[in-house]
């Protein structure tokens, strides 16, 4: 059997084991044919010797936004997945999103059709933002984006007064998504709330940067976490609760789930590693804790951070991504939007981190491949379960993508010997668009060596980026096969006597 490609002295990680050392990964026509030892090479194939490294799957970056109107200065597709690949992720799902006044999805696609087309280093996929789902588009738009498209997930807000909807919305969109077969993924803060806040804290001329943590408490991010889950089971349907950031409203999500729910969790590197210190000001820039600002925000206590990485471990947290949301500091239209005649705005400051090179080492710094076991946050193949293998299933690419398999892409990240993977992230030596990182000079226990996508090598450290920028293809999704409603077209959460009066 001939391969076009062979791996060879790697340490295999899948989303269940550790597998033995000693096993070759095969490739041929950018799928993984085989897993053994000693597979036989010929004059064509090239061999990768990983040096005992360990080799997990190429990432999945189901939370990634590009190329959106509402955010002039941050990155590109070209920028964006470069970034991507150069952090490990072969896989991004990113974010074509409708207006209030848009009436039909068809001209939204075609439109950020054009922002990507030719333009991707990495394989990649759309979300829907729904902001205006009117009945014509849940009952004749969405059945063409899922079944021809293979658009199969879309986002809603609960928060932000251009994009909020309304509880009786979020019950059409459950219930048109889950008739066929499609991931609701929510934002859920209190809107309400929020608003109340800002108007208080601007009245008493609280503006800076910090305030915005103070602006979306805690309780804003539970009381809705637990109200869309409420919806979500009088609906019966599956969901999503992206960028969670509180350890109260994953306590809703655990409930749930322990009540056999299809409700999901999502959470961030910013919200496992960083605290809203980082929104105030610094010694030489009293504006500069913009660059932190995100939603929901940094939290205050080191316990928080705990209580997160509680719910990663302990699987309430179905996937890890980065939304990245990247947006220049300095750059006109940038975060300094929200520095108005020299006075800081905090509720002007546009929204979001970048993140997208930096998900996949951030995590894998805290298993046990670069700190002592004792001291690891979470497994190997944990670490797999959220980066790769769960997203690739909730988004309907379970079978090609987010596992290391006969039959899959042979999407691989294969890392450093640890002993030599030590690294320290810099903004100087990242490849996105953006001006700064939130991370910068923290230490790390490795960074990818090579990431392959389908077979090919597209991100070699020692030389950077080699892949093609048309290289990436557009993945048609299926269903998500981890997300399946209970009882069909009834509700739940009512009594058996009432639900026979439903239809």
């Amino acid at each position: 059997m001939d391969f076009d490609l062979i791996i060879r002295n790697g340490v295999i990680v899948t989303a269940s084991e550790v597998l033995p050392t000693g096993l070759d990964i095969g490739v041929r026509d950018g799928k993984i044919i085989c897993i053994g030892s000693g597979l036989p090479s010929s004059a064509s194939t090239q061999v990768i010797d990983a040096e005992g490294a360990y080799i997990t799957p190429g990432g999945v970056d189901s939370h990634v936004h590009l190329a959106q109107e509402n955010a002039p200065t941050g990155d590109g597709w070209e920028t964006g997945t470069r970034s991507a690949i150069a952090g490990g992720t072969t896989t991004i799902i990113a974010f074509a999103s409708q207006q209030k006044s848009d009436t039909s999805l068809f001209p939204v696609l075609e439109e950020y059709n054009k922002t990507s087309k030719d333009q991707s280093y990495c394989d990649y996929s759309y979300h829907f933002i729904l902001t205006n789902p009117t009945k014509e588009i849940l009952r004749d738009e969405l059945p063409v984006m899922a079944h021809e498209h293979g658009i199969t997930s879309v986002k809603l807000y609960m928060t932000y007064e251009i994009m909020k909807l309304n509880d009786r919305e979020v019950l059409d969109i459950l219930f048109a998504c889950k008739a066929l077969g499609m991931t609701t993924m929510i934002h859920a803060e209190s809107h309400d709330m929020i608003s109340l806040i800002i108007e208080g804290l601007e009245r008493n001329k609280h503006t800076e940067p910090y305030y915005h943590a103070i602006a979306r408490p805690r309780i804003a991010e539970d009381e809705a976490s637990y109200r869309a889950i409420s919806l979500a089971e009088f609906a019966d349907a599956p969901m999503l609760i992206v960028h969670m950031s509180s350890e109260v409203a994953l306590a809703h999500v655990r409930d749930a789930q322990t009540r056999l729910l299809p409700i999901h969790a999502e959470t961030c590197p910013q919200y496992l590693f960083l605290l809203s210190e980082r929104l105030k000001a610094d010694e030489h820039d009293h504006f500069a804790g913009a660059k932190h600002v995100c939603s929901p925000p940094l939290r205050h206590d080191p316990k928080d951070l705990e209580g997160l990485w509680r719910n990663v471990a302990n699987g309430t947290v179905t996937t890890f991504s980065s939304d990245h949301a990247a947006t220049k500091y300095f750059a006109e239209g940038g975060k300094r939007l929200g520095l108005i005649d020299g006075i800081p705005r905090f509720s002007k400051i546009p929204n979001g981190l970048p993140g997208v090179e930096t998900r996949i080492p951030l995590l894998f710094s805290q298993t046990p491949a670069c700190v002592p076991l004792e001291k690891a946050r979470l497994s190997l193949p944990r670490f797999v379960q959220l980066t790769s293998t769960n997203p690739a299933k909730l988004y309907g690419l379970g079978g090609r993508k987010g596992s290391i398999a006969p039959g899959y892409d042979a999407d691989l990240t294969i890392w450093h010997p640890s002993e030599k993977g030590i690294c320290t992230i810099q903004q100087k030596n990242l490849h996105h668009d953006i001006d700064y990182t939130p991370y910068e000079g923290m230490e790390i226990g490795n960074w990818p060596r090579y990431t392959i996508l389908r077979g090919k090598v597209v991100w070699d450290q020692s030389k950077g980026i080699v892949g093609d920028m048309k290289y990436g293809q557009w993945l048609k999704r299926g269903k998500g096969d981890v997300l399946v409603g209970k009882t069909g077209n009834l509700p739940r959460g009512m009594l058996e006597d009432e639900r026979k009066y439903w239809l």
